[in-house]
């Protein structure tokens, strides 16, 4: 990702834990950052490998709580299909259902928003009395680049 655009992430990142009285402890910042910087999603434990080159003592629960922290804070995703993680590209948006398109051959995620879907899926949680907090679709394929 380039550089702009990862500055950016992490400053909307602040300014949201700020309007929520939440801490974007270094740790989580640094964690935001490395996903930002990766052009695909990534996993927990290449995450850490990535983080150790500026904190050599982290962990495995380092990463995971500040993936967790991430992910309530609706900035980054798990695509739980690769169990794997990347950068919401819609950070600072309203609520919304994101759309994961998953290329098989190379890896890249491309992200989408699902209005029609999300309506769909509200009205369908409506009829049964479900409350939805989070929603994520991953749909695998083949990107136009490796189609060619």
């Amino acid at each position: 990702m380039k550089s702009a655009s990862v500055e950016s992430i992490l400053v909307k990142a602040q300014k949201m834990c700020e309007q929520r009285a939440v801490r974007l402890t270094p740790q989580r910042q640094q964690v935001l950052r490395l996903m930002a910087e990766q052009k695909n999603a990534i996993s927990a434990y290449d995450l850490l490998d990535l983080l150790r080159v500026s904190e050599p003592q982290a962990k495995p629960p380092t990463v995971y709580r500040a993936l967790d922290f991430l992910m309530e804070q609706g900035f980054i995703h798990k695509i739980e299909s690769t169990n794997s993680y990347v950068v919401c590209h819609h950070v600072g948006e309203p609520l919304h259902t994101s759309a994961l398109f998953i290329c098989d051959s190379c890896g890249q995620v491309t992200e989408h928003h699902a209005d029609g879907i999300d309506q769909l899926l509200k009205a369908l949680a409506f009829k049964t009395g479900f409350v939805i907090q989070h929603s994520v679709l991953e749909t695998h394929g083949t990107c136009s680049n490796c189609a060619k």
